[in-house]
């Protein structure tokens, strides 16, 4: 049995042989056949041979046949095809197109120019058709036209410009002070020591024409006398027949009376004077405003003089809050405007007031200036020294407004795609001015009604520059 298969495993390979000798021959005979052809063909056919290319570097060109660098053999480039098979021809051109073509450029470098389509020698990338004709033409230097379907494809987004009423908060922070116009500081006007004091601590609550405290003062006494002299010497010498006598008793009333005046004695109490005919010891000095006491310096049996400041009180019917604005909301913070005001001491309540003054340094550190607002304080619940939560209204009026996604800005200037009939598109130079959550106010260079492109214009914007850089170089 082993022979017997030992047999018919050799009677099997003589016929594997037998049968691949006589098949792979003219497998490679018809193989070698038709490379002949083949070759026969390119050499002696009616096309002609532009150059030989790598198929997988195009860009690499060769002036014969051969193997490119990564093994591959070379692909002739015959010139019957150069114009009907590139892709730069079908993809550039619809059909039925008629418009005339000037020349073909390499998008890449487009002071490459050839006379007929074909692949750039640089980059390897085909080369694009410049027509006579170009719809653009006749728009300001960089406008585009997109096809609808590559607008489609590049996801372009379009609004239309709009005015609108605009408003903006500001929030901040702020200090409340007392009003400064409303400060009243006591002095007297003559030496001499406090008798008794009527107002006898700070923060003591006065009101106008109530009494703060008797001075002693030998000076005021003397003039006092004085003027009581010279009153009884006009009334004995006014009838005197001499009439310098007379005119000098008169003089000496009124410079004494004026005196007494100069020292803040009050016609009230001159009055009294000439009616008793006695010399007052004391004399009370009274507030000249209403107000809360903030200092005090005037005590019992003190020596006073003229630059000592005894009182100092604050009217605090109305109040400040300096507010801290940043630099660059400055321009928008106007006197007059109203501003509202929280705090944290008084829950759920708003207090309403007006921008009275801008302060015309700005803080070194905080890179602030202050804004101030003045509030009514008839209550007074607010108080000097509180701290606030502040809020400015401003309102801009009826302004043009975009989406900050819309401008592109190159640094020196910034601008916008308008949308034209037949898919053109327009780079405008536009002013900007306040930006508000998310949009931005044109000042200049768009009007209401325009469409504007808010999203793909970054593709847009790197085919404007390319055709303004191919302009460029044609010129």
């Amino acid at each position: 049995m082993f022979y017997k298969a030992l047999r018919i495993s050799a009677l099997v390979a003589a016929i594997a042989v037998a049968v691949g000798v006589t098949f792979g021959a003219k497998v490679s005979a018809l193989f070698q056949g038709q490379q002949a052809t083949s070759q026969t063909s390119a050499k002696g056919g009616e096309r002609k041979v532009l150059y030989w290319y790598d198929a997988m570097s195009p860009q690499h060109h060769y002036d014969k046949p051969g193997k490119a660098p990564d093994g591959m053999d070379l692909v002739p480039q015959y010139a019957e095809d150069n114009a009907s098979q590139s892709p730069a021809a079908t993809s550039t051109s619809e059909p039925g197109d008629a418009r005339k073509i000037l020349f073909w450029y390499d998008p890449m470098h487009p002071a490459y120019k050839s006379d007929k389509p074909g692949i750039a020698p640089d980059c390897g990338m085909q080369l694009l058709p410049k027509y006579a004709e170009d719809e653009t033409a006749k728009m300001p230097a960089g406008s585009v036209k997109i096809a609808p379907e590559k607008q489609q494809l590049i996801g372009i987004r379009t609004a239309t410009v709009e005015q609108q009423s605009l408003a903006r908060i500001v929030r901040t922070t702020g200090q409340l002070t007392s009003d400064e116009t409303k400060l009243a500081h006591i002095h007297v006007k003559v030496s001499g020591y406090i008798d008794k004091g009527y107002v006898d601590y700070v923060g003591q609550l006065v009101k106008k024409g109530q009494p703060l405290f008797t001075l002693y003062s030998p000076d005021l006494v003397a003039t006092e006398e004085e003027y009581l002299i010279a009153k009884r010497g006009a009334k004995e010498m006014g009838a005197s027949q001499f009439p310098d006598i007379a005119q000098g008793s008169q003089s000496l009333l009124r410079s004494t009376r004026e005196r007494l005046k100069l020292w803040d004695i009050t016609d009230e109490q001159i009055k009294k004077l000439d009616e008793t005919g006695e010399v007052t010891k004391t004399l009370t000095f009274y507030s000249p405003v209403s107000g809360f006491v903030t200092d005090r310096k005037a005590f019992p049996q003190t020596a006073v003089t003229p630059d000592m400041d005894l009182y100092a009180i604050s009217d605090l019917s109305t109040i400040w809050v300096n507010a801290d604005v940043y630099e660059y909301e400055v321009p928008f913070v106007k006197v007059g405007q109203t501003a509202d005001m929280q705090l944290s001491y008084y829950a759920g309540r708003t207090y309403t007031g007006k921008i009275t003054y801008i302060y015309p340094t700005v803080d070194p550190v905080s890179h602030t200036v202050k804004a101030r607002i003045e509030f009514a304080n008839p209550n007074f619940d607010l108080k000097p020294q509180m701290f606030a939560n502040v809020q400015l209204k401003i309102n801009y009026g009826k302004q043009i407004v975009v989406p900050q996604e819309a401008i592109m800005d190159s640094g020196d200037k910034q601008y916008v795609f308008v949308v034209h009939d037949g898919g053109v598109f327009e780079p405008r130079v536009i002013q900007m001015g306040a930006k508000l959550e998310g949009n931005v106010v044109v000042l200049s260079g768009l009007n209401a009604g325009e469409t504007i492109v808010i999203s793909g214009n970054f593709l847009i914007d790197s085919e404007s520059r390319l055709k303004s850089a191919m302009a460029g170089m044609q010129h």
